[in-house]
């Protein structure tokens, strides 16, 4: 049978199930990553499972989100997470050696691996020739322990690229390309595979890019080929040795197919506050701006700063602009100082940052009310930025520095810049690992330092047989976890915490949910969504906080593939409307029912629901597998694990 990469990677890791779409299967995983905003709870999990060494080939626990130490919060839970490494035999990058996604595909990512990562962006190892794939903190902890992790199998949509890139078009404008055509749900069940004559034109670098936002088009993972291209950045990183060939059979075969001619492209930029919000640059051009931005796990590349800095040489930006440059690894930051790329854009008047996610998630940088900030990050959901009411676009390096010059939203092809400055990657790189430190040569430790603000994981009952609880919040469609549990200064230092980073549920379009949550914490609460419910990251404390809350079913016209995972993992039923128009009948305050929950759920996908305010009853289905079933009987992952 001929394969394409992304059958030729499950069949070598899937150990339970059959390769047949929707059907879950169970892969083993070679490499897990964590990142602090999540790895927090990782480790709180591998405690609570009793776990001694990881048993994955390679762990690494990231510092990159909860960089500002404004007390003592952040600064407790990296020590909090050296110690988890100590004892658990993960690998440490410690704060401003960079963020995860650019440093794990520096040093880690190897073709032909398995990834498994408490972050929605894990599927940017893609790149690489690896199956990466964003999962919840319980499912990484899992894996850390050996475990499979479950995924039904997603249909395989091949990418065919045609063409080279014109001037002034990159990897940002071939991702913002895809969300164009098929907006932030456009993934969902997927996995994308990249293949044709216009890979030969994308770095591996590039191809993260691409694969990085397929998060945003809610696929399970992007997966390129692992080719000549991939064997030259692993020789520029000192590990040619972890190469291999991965390629499509010549006459493999994929279960939808896309083309997008890379020649026929131009700028393109998303506009508030959705990256499937895509137009041409040129339709948006001559708003003014505040703030440029480059940066983030989505550009992360020497590339994407050395072309900026190529841009502004010479110049200065426009006044009153803010000029924001976020490095994005300790290797990309160093190699920019021995090239001169920082320089030029200091001197341009750019604002350096420390390496690391900073504004991407809230953490600094945050924009001026209601002015335009132009934004190389893969997210623009409502308010993620620190701002409550933002403007966020997302665009490539190319059109954030054009306007930065200009001070309005400008097509970069627009500007008098004779030459497009093309970036060469040098023959060699500056490559330092002081910052990285492996298991080996960290001390062993069998005491977690836990300082006052890390709480230990709520135990939380089983499924009930009856539930009967008022609908506390109706919210639309896509709703994303930033908007379930905002990220941020304020908020992510509760993250090992979790009544305290319950009071910020909903907060930001329902400041009185927490209040009215608690009220009903013993008799239980109902969340009620539109489609796409839980998209975006893949923080579970957007399962955890409201389960803490009460919370024991989300009802909604359709949900994200990680935060549906996330609910069962903690004992949240997950129910779809079988007429999505019942969406509309329901109200805030209405009391549902549930009459033997426990039983109609194993006998039959099919269940009812009575709405006891309004006399009136509803059809409802669950997708829920024989395992996850067993999951969410138990109240969730852990109990059922302890069952076991």
């Amino acid at each position: 049978m001929y394969k394409n990469v992304t059958q030729k990677l499950i069949s070598a890791h899937r150990v339970e199930g059959e390769m047949r779409p929707d059907s879950e299967i169970g892969l083993k995983i070679d490499q897990t990553l964590c990142q602090d905003a999540t790895g927090t709870m990782v480790m709180l999990e591998c405690e609570a499972m009793q776990l001694s060494r990881t048993k994955a080939e390679i762990s690494v626990q990231y510092i990159d989100h909860n960089l500002l130490q404004t007390d003592f919060k952040n600064a407790d839970d990296h020590l909090f997470l050296l110690s988890a490494c100590k004892r658990f035999g993960i690998h440490y990058s410690g704060p401003g050696n960079g963020v995860s996604h650019p440093v794990h595909m520096e040093r880690f990512g190897k073709p032909g691996k398995t990834l498994l990562g408490s972050d929605s962006h894990t599927c940017a190892a893609g790149s690489l020739g690896m199956l990466a794939i964003g999962a919840g903190g319980l499912e990484v902890a899992m894996a850390i322990a050996g475990q499979p992790f479950h995924v039904n199998m997603p249909k395989i949509w091949g990418v065919k690229l045609t063409g080279t890139l014109p001037d002034w078009v990159s990897a940002k404008d071939v991702i913002l390309e895809l969300l164009r055509r098929h907006d932030v749900d456009g993934g969902i069940g997927k996995i994308i595979e990249y293949y044709g004559p216009g890979l030969k034109c994308l770095s591996a670098m590039d191809r993260h890019v691409i694969a990085n936002m397929g998060a945003e088009l809610g696929a399970t993972t992007s997966v390129f080929p692992s080719d000549e291209v991939t064997r030259d950045f692993l020789t520029l990183q000192q590990r040619e040795a972890d190469w291999k060939e991965i390629l499509a059979d010549s006459n493999a075969t994929y279960d939808e197919y896309e083309e997008i001619d890379l020649s026929q492209l131009e700028p393109l930029i998303a506009l508030p506050s959705s990256p499937g919000k895509v137009v041409p640059v040129k339709d948006v051009a001559g708003r003014p701006i505040y703030q440029a931005m480059i940066g983030s796990s989505a550009n992360p590349g020497l590339r994407d700063f050395a072309v900026a800095a190529e841009m502004v040489a010479g110049k200065q930006i426009f006044p009153g602009i803010s000029f924001d440059i976020n490095p994005t690894s300790r290797q990309i930051l160093e190699n920019m100082v021995e090239l001169g790329i920082l320089e030029k854009l200091i001197r341009a008047g750019g604002r350096i940052h420390q390496t690391g996610c900073n504004g991407c998630i809230g953490m600094g940088q945050a924009p001026a009310t209601n002015k335009i900030s132009l934004r190389t990050v893969p997210r623009n959901f409502p308010g993620r930025s620190g701002t409550k009411e933002d403007l966020v676009y997302l665009c490539s390096p190319e059109t954030a520095a054009a306007s930065a010059l200009m001070g309005v939203i400008t097509d970069p092809r627009t500007l008098s810049m004779k030459i497009y400055p093309r970036f060469q990657e040098p023959k060699q790189i500056v490559i330092n690992e002081t910052m990285l430190l492996a298991p080996e040569s960290i001390q062993s430790s069998a005491e977690l330092a836990k300082g006052p603000n890390i709480e230990p994981l709520p135990e939380f009952s089983i499924l009930p047989d009856t539930i009967m609880a008022p609908v506390l919040i109706k919210v639309g469609d896509d709703i994303s976890t930033d908007t379930i549990l905002p990220a941020g200064a304020k908020v992510l230092p509760f993250r090992s915490n979790i009544p305290g980073i319950s009071r910020f549920v909903f907060e930001q379009i329902d400041p009185s949910y927490q209040q009215r949550a608690l009220a009903n914490q013993k008799t239980g609460s109902i969340i009620l969504g539109g489609s796409n419910y839980g998209q975006g990251s893949s923080r579970e404390h957007a399962a955890i906080a409201p389960r803490y809350l009460g919370v024991q079913a989300v009802i909604a016209k359709s949900f994200a593939r990680i935060h549906k995972q996330n609910l069962i993992n903690f004992g949240i039923l997950p129910l779809v409307f079988a007429n999505p128009s019942d969406y509309v009948d329901i109200q805030q305050g209405d009391i549902l029912t549930f009459k033997n929950i426990r039983e109609a759920i194993q006998k039959e996908s099919v269940i009812t629901v009575q709405n006891t305010s309004q006399n009136k009853t509803y059809t409802l289905y669950h997708s829920l597998s024989p395992r996850e079933l067993m999951i969410l009987l138990a109240g969730g992952l852990i109990n059922w694990m302890k069952q076991k």
